[in-house]
């Protein structure tokens, strides 16, 4: 199906390395270490968890279009979850969200087939990365989970000032990897930033979709395990 394309470019967070259950990992740790189930009369982090995700998930959305900036989303993100729960986010300890960022880059938990898939890939195609991330956190992330090796190039948004779904990063990861648009495909999770953002910068676009929402009309490629990419490649 995709014989004539030669470069294969991948977002890195909730496509390769689960973002979520890694940051669930860190603050079900945290919350205890913290003392929160005192703090908000909680006995279980589950309630935190799940309102800090709902939360990060809405203000990355904002990161990506450049309405907030890099210390406003980890601000609010916190700051959010403490409000909804019902505390001041007076309260929240500094050295929290420091040790979060610290820990949480150095999780391992990766999507099913994920190291299989790369290897397959990487033995037919050019493998590149683009990434929304921010430098130090996505550097720790391909590192720990010896990720780094199967691509050719890696594009980190915080370094090129400039974010997905924004066509110029695409051009410039384009440029970066020596390739055409017409022989790369992108493959990500989030529609907006990784499919149309390709799509707007004419690079076909595959949507990596493993919580299996509706496939919205303008999406042509689908696949709900990285696995998937074996048969079509």
């Amino acid at each position: 199906m995709f014989n004539d394309k030669k470069h294969i470019f991948f977002d890195l967070d909730h496509t390769i390395w689960d973002f979520d259950k890694n940051a669930e990992e860190t603050l079900h740790e945290l919350y205890f270490k913290y003392k929160f189930d005192s703090l908000f009369n909680i006995a279980t982090s589950d309630q935190f968890i799940e309102t800090y995700t709902i939360n990060n998930h809405r203000v990355w959305d904002l990161y990506h279009h450049g309405k907030i900036d890099k210390a406003t989303l980890r601000y609010l993100r916190f700051a959010d979850t403490f409000t909804q729960l019902g505390v001041d986010p007076k309260e929240f300890p500094v050295d929290f969200e420091e040790e979060y960022l610290a820990v949480c880059p150095t999780k391992t938990n990766l999507f099913p087939h994920a190291h299989e898939t790369l290897s397959y890939l990487k033995n037919k195609y050019s493998l590149h990365l683009i990434s929304n991330g921010f430098k130090e956190a996505c550097e720790k992330k391909l590192e720990n989970s010896k990720l780094a090796p199967y691509f050719e190039t890696i594009v980190i948004s915080e370094i090129v000032g400039i974010n997905k779904p924004d066509p110029r990063i695409f051009e410039h990861a384009l440029q970066n990897g020596q390739a055409q648009p017409e022989q790369a495909v992108m493959i990500g999770d989030n529609l907006d930033a990784d499919i149309r953002g390709a799509q707007n910068a004419g690079i076909e676009a595959i949507f990596f979709n493993p919580l299996q929402v509706d496939k919205p009309g303008d999406v042509t490629y689908m696949i709900n395990d990285l696995k998937e990419l074996q048969v079509l490649f």
